[in-house]
């Protein structure tokens, strides 16, 4: 790995909360879209002339529009509650990304123009005039928030920091300043179906090669099936489950459970992607239009369930969007979840005995489990209060002999973010990727010394993509991270070999 532009955080024993660097992260300029994918998703292709004008007039809309927005913004009272539960603070000591500081980013221009005593009296309410000094923190720093929530954990009034962020992003996009990584993906899923832009043919090959592999491996045909009419479950999966390590473990993993329940199953070459960066750039109409690709595909092969892989945010999408933005679904069978998450399917059975595992498989692995903040926060799974929680973790024990928590105050609700999610998983943000991993890089270092912990799972994408990236940063294996469903892929009993 090439050495650093950046001092990677140093590993400590217990939190601690850093001493203010003013301005430590202003130099992270996320790189801003190119004319063309700002015009193939609608929006200008550059900073617009009048985008003072524009801007206030987009929050007076959204402010009318989201109720919550408007609470957020009054309702904030400087208590410090959620200073020092941001990863990004805490790895990177600059103020504005104290979660309050983040929000009155906005909330300053919103006294400014929208209430009487900014209007009248600003310096006396912190209110300020939005210039284009303003406008470029807000660029900035709102790139610098994974909507993971955390804060809104922590915060007595219930204030939700990622609506604001999100709504921030929807502004910018608004009047030409979008985010390069974010709106290409976006782009990529309207043009040809997934985040990667993986090609029809080349999905198919993908998948007939995992064929020859499973069977290679453990002698059995196990179909990696697509487009097939009238099967009885449509997956919808993260593109990056088709061919990355280690994503495309967790595959092999779905697969092997339908095959020994004997559930027929198909993925769709029109909705290969689970994951939906519209919640990222607080775009209502674009997740409203990448959601209906699936349910275009569900409805196109007459399947009978709907179930969503091992996505963290994809999974946010559909458990708490879907109904609006592309439901009811009438025409699915009501006697299971809709949606369903791939690991509600497979506790499913297991608690009904139709899975047989060997647990010793998985004996060279100590395991421990991150709870990713969508699926954390922004989810349930199951029929019980904290099945987000309870689901992935009896999984795990089903299939694997040894398993460690990490601290009780670093997972459930209150789980750190990976450090990538929310759209800031690129190469350009790699120096905030990494500081903002370090509350989760310090929590599992505590169960690798306690435990001799060597693999951690996890059921998000994004997570698997960004750990694998920044461990070596901070000393671990990047093989060390992988899927649930990687853990049931090896122990599963599939039959003679």
């Amino acid at each position: 790995m090439a050495t650093a532009a950046f001092e990677t955080p140093k590993l400590k024993s217990y939190p601690v909360i850093p001493l203010i660097q003013v301005g430590a992260m202003s130099h992270i300029k996320s790189f801003p879209a190119a004319a063309p994918i700002q015009k193939a998703l609608g929006f200008p292709e550059g900073l617009v002339d009048d985008w003072q004008d524009k801007v206030i007039a987009k929050m007076r809309d959204m402010l009318g529009k989201y109720r919550s927005l408007q609470v957020y913004m009054d309702a904030c009272v400087h208590c410090g509650a959620c200073s020092d539960k941001c990863h990004y603070f805490l790895g990177s000591a600059d103020p504005k990304n104290m979660p309050v500081a983040r929000q009155d980013l906005m909330r300053k221009v919103y006294r400014r123009y929208f209430t009487f005593a900014g209007k009248h009296f600003p310096k006396l309410v912190g209110a300020v005039d939005l210039t284009r000094e303003v406008l470029d923190d807000w660029y900035s720093y709102y790139n610098q928030c994974s909507e993971c929530r955390r804060c809104s954990v922590f915060c007595p009034y219930g204030i939700d920091t990622a609506e604001v962020t999100m709504a921030a992003r929807e502004i910018m996009d608004s009047i030409g300043l979008g985010q390069k990584y974010s709106n290409e993906i976006i782009g990529k899923v309207h043009r040809i179906g997934n985040n990667l832009g993986l090609p029809g043919p080349a999905l198919i090959n993908t998948l007939e090669g995992l064929e020859e592999d499973v069977k290679d491996d453990t002698g059995v045909d196990v179909k990696f099936p697509i487009d097939v009419k009238g099967a009885e479950v449509l997956l919808i999966t993260p593109s990056a489950d088709f061919f990355s390590e280690p994503h495309v473990e967790s595959l092999i993993g779905y697969a092997k459970v339908f095959h020994a329940a004997g559930i027929s199953w198909t993925l769709s070459s029109h909705a290969s992607e689970a994951g939906n960066f519209g919640m990222f750039i607080g775009n209502y109409e674009q997740m409203r239009n990448i959601s209906m690709r699936v349910k275009e595909a569900a409805l196109e092969l007459g399947v009978r369930r709907i179930v969503v892989g091992e996505c963290g945010h994809a999974w946010r999408v559909a458990y708490s969007f879907w109904n609006t933005l592309i439901g009811p679904f009438d025409y699915l069978d009501q006697r299971y979840p809709v949606p369903q998450h791939i690991c509600e399917f497979t506790d499913d059975l297991i608690q009904q005995g139709a899975l047989q595992f060997d647990k010793e498989a998985n004996d060279n692995r100590i395991i421990t489990f991150h709870d990713s903040c969508n699926v954390a926060r922004g989810s349930r799974m199951g029929n019980m209060p904290g099945g987000q929680f309870v689901i992935p973790r009896r999984i795990i024990t089903s299939v694997a002999n040894h398993f460690y928590d990490m601290a009780p105050e670093t997972i459930h609700e209150s789980t750190f973010c990976c450090g990538g999610g929310g759209g800031l998983l690129t190469d350009d943000l790699m120096e905030l990727r990494v500081k903002g991993a370090l509350p989760r890089m310090e929590s599992l270092k505590q169960v690798v010394d306690e435990h001799q912990v060597n693999f951690m799972a996890t059921i998000c994408a994004i997570c698997k993509a960004q750990f694998t990236k920044v461990l070596p940063y901070y000393g671990f294996n990047m093989s060390m991270v992988g899927g649930v469903h990687q853990l049931v892929s090896k122990a599963i009993r599939l039959g003679d070999k």
